[in-house]
Order: C-alpha cells, then structure tokens, then sequence
C-alpha cells in the first residue's frame, strides 16, 4: 500500500489540535471558579464531566454516522461543533454557556476521534500503524504541553495593567473581542480561529476510503453480550475508567490545589505545573517504549503504580517546592498505564476484540466521573483529601499488574539487543 503522507501530516496536525484544545481546563479552572463565583468545587467538577459525558454519547453513533454519510463528512462535522462550541461560549461568557460549550466540544472530539485512529492505519499503512499510533500519541502530548504556555502568554499579555495597544496587532484584536476582567476567555478566539483553519483543511483535502479490520469493527449484538457476562471485561473496563480518572483528577485541580495550599500563582506557576505534567506524560512515552521492550508488561505497571503512588503522596502533603515538583512528575509515572491496560485486556480475550475495544473506550468517562468524585469529596472535607481519593484509582489499576493473566505475553528482548544494529 502506498504511503499518503500529505494526509498523514493533516492527521498529526488534527490531533495535535484535538490536544491543545481538550487539556486547557486545568489551568483553567481557578480562574473559572474565581470570575464565576463557584461557592462549591463540584461546581468546577462538573466542566470536565460535562465534556467527557458527551465523548460517551457520541463515540457509537459517530461510527454509525461514518457508515452513513462518510468520513469527510464526519471529520468535518466534527470540527464545525467544536467551533459553534467556542465561538458560543467567546462571545457570552459564563459558567452555564461553559458547560454547553463543553458538552457541543466534547460531541465534535468523539467524532474526530473516531474518524482520525482508522484513518491514520489507511494513511500510514498496516505495517506501520503501531508506530504512527505511537506518533500520534506523541504530538498529542505535545499539544497538551504547549496549551497551557500559551494561556500564560495570553493572560500576561491582556492584563490590563500591562496592555498596551499597538504593540501586537493579535493581541489587539483580542482585547477588543474579549472582556478586561476574563483574560482567559482569549483562548477561545484563538481555538475558534484555529477550527475554522481546520474546517477549510478539511474541504480541501482528499480522504480515502476506509474500510475496517475485522478488529476494528464493533461486532455483533451478541458478542456485546457474551462480553458483559465476563467478570474480567468489567475488571478491565473499570481499569480504564480508573487511567481516565487519574489522569484528569490530577490535571484539573493540580494549579487550584498548588493555589490554595502553596500560594502559587494559577496563571504563572500553576499553569506551567500543568504544562510540565503533559511534557513529562510524553517523555513517558518514549521511555516506556523502551521498559516494554525489556519487560513484562504487567512489572512495568506495577513499578508505574508504586511511583505514581510515592509522588501523589508528595504532592498532597510536601512542601512547596516538592510539590511543584511531584504533581507534574506523575505524568511522567502515570504516562504507560493506559496502553498496558488496554493491551493487557485485549490479550485477555481470544476474540470479538472489536467489541471489547468498544467497550474499553467507553471507559474514558472516567474522564467525567474522576474530576467530579474528587471535587464532591473536597466540598465536603478539603481539596487534600479529594485529590487523595485519587490513590484508590491509582491502586487499582496497579493490581491489574497481579491479577491480569493475558492469553499472550508482551514480547520482550534483553537489555543487549535493544542496541544491537540490524
């Protein structure tokens, strides 16, 4: 199969924009909760469950839709209610157009989601889909590192106290079209502009057809079923909701966590914090690429979890300059969970492999479920013993790590021949 590698570009370039987009909440959310004045943090839980509810809804239908219509048709779709969602929420600041804005983004990104992981094996050919997924991945985390860098510029730059006209024509423009007090609402001009990009990119370009694996596709009503009889496909299904869980519990309220125990700044400090989680979650990545090759899956996990473990403990009860360091290196420990869980599961089953996917990826609710746990735990205690709720999370997919017997083993290869040259 010949390589399309224009199209593969404009797939990188999309979940590249998927990224930036979707990881900004975090940083976020102590400005959200101070220019909205939310007396409670379940209130601010409810933004990122208003997002992840809609990636649940849509992820089926938007399969069914790509049978119906097309995959263009889809992919663009699924750009153009992201760009309602932002211009929406842009143009009437508040914390009920929020959550609308969220849930009409959320819906657009389980489109494209659904649309891009095909349509990259397409592009980038079978034999190489593990590494273009891995790429993906990459660019991803990227993404989510850069977002938060650019909120700080932005917030600096339309602080009315430093402001002044004339000395970029951007920024000017978003000073016009943004409120003095809400700053931060700029960045959804910048992610309106950058859709409409996407959407003319979209237009433009040529898409093949796809056509599914039998893995790839969902399978039959009964194997649903037969599935949801199994005890390890719930075990594994709760594995995922608990990686999703983690993951935006700690990204969401890291900066309100480092503000009101630590006194870091939200739009400086804390935002970078964030930045750094993503940064470190990529450079994960790459290095569990590497413990993968060497190991077994199921020891990386467990040795994932202890560290996660060590350093959410630091971060909750350290000082300041631990802290500050601790929560952003969980990325880092947490960055290898998700993969081994999903790989573990499938290897668990000997086949409907399609279906099981289906409903792994169901799990990402937890991206709802987690932040909304953590903030109804904080109103009623504090935010210390909320975010430490995390742990249960934490501790259960490390004992996936004692339980999981997969059908197929994780290949792995002494430490030697990892630099062996072919």
């Amino acid at each position: 199969m010949k390589k399309n590698f224009t199209l593969l570009s404009f797939i990188m370039v999309f979940w590249f924009v998927i990224s930036f987009i979707t990881n900004i909440l975090g940083p976020l959310i102590p400005d959200i909760i101070k220019n909205f004045n939310l007396n409670h943090l379940a209130m601010a839980g409810f933004i990122p469950t208003s997002f992840f509810i809609a990636y649940a809804i849509m992820s089926i239908p938007a399969g069914i839709m790509i049978d119906k219509i097309g995959d263009k048709k889809v992919l663009f779709i699924g750009f153009l209610m992201p760009f309602c969602g932002t211009i929406m929420f842009a143009c009437f600041p508040s914390y009920g157009m929020l959550l609308a804005s969220c849930f009409i983004i959320g819906l657009g990104m389980a489109m494209l989601q659904t649309v891009l992981n095909p349509l990259q094996r397409v592009a980038g050919g079978e034999e190489n889909y593990a590494f273009v997924a891995e790429l993906a991945q990459f660019v991803f985390g990227i993404a989510s590192f850069i977002s938060p860098l650019v909120y700080i510029y932005l917030v600096k730059e339309l602080n009315p106290k430093i402001y002044i006209q004339g000395n970029n024509l951007f920024i000017d423009l978003l000073a016009k079209l943004t409120p003095p007090q809400l700053p931060w609402v700029s960045l959804y001009w910048l992610f309106a502009i950058i859709i409409l990009l996407m959407l003319f990119a979209v237009i433009f370009m040529r898409i093949p057809h796809i056509k599914l694996t039998d893995e790839e596709k969902g399978g039959s009503k009964s194997s649903y079923i037969k599935l949801f009889k199994k005890k390890k496909v719930w075990l594994f299904f709760l594995g995922i909701f608990a990686y999703v869980s983690t993951e935006q519990g700690i990204a969401n309220f890291m900066t309100t966590f480092l503000e009101r125990y630590h006194n870091i700044d939200p739009q400086l400090e804390g935002a970078k914090a964030v930045s750094h989680f993503w940064g470190l979650m990529t450079v994960g990545c790459v290095v569990g690429m590497i413990l993968l090759k060497l190991y077994d899956c199921r020891k990386v996990l467990l040795g994932s979890g202890i560290l996660s473990t060590i350093f959410l403990l630091l971060a909750l009860f350290g000082c300041k300059s631990i802290a500050i360091i601790a929560f952003p290196t969980i990325g880092f420990c947490i960055s290898v969970m998700y993969s081994i869980v999903f790989s573990l599961a499938l290897n668990s089953v000997s086949k409907n492999h399609g279906s099981f996917a289906g409903i792994l990826c169901s799990g990402i609710v937890g991206g709802a479920g987690g932040p909304l746990l953590v903030s109804a735990i904080a109103d009623i205690t504090n935010l210390r013993i909320g975010m430490l709720f995390i742990l249960v999370f934490i501790l259960y997919i490390t004992s996936i790590g004692i339980w999981a017997r997969p059908l197929i083993d994780n290949k792995t290869i002494k430490l030697k021949e990892l630099f062996k040259k072919s």
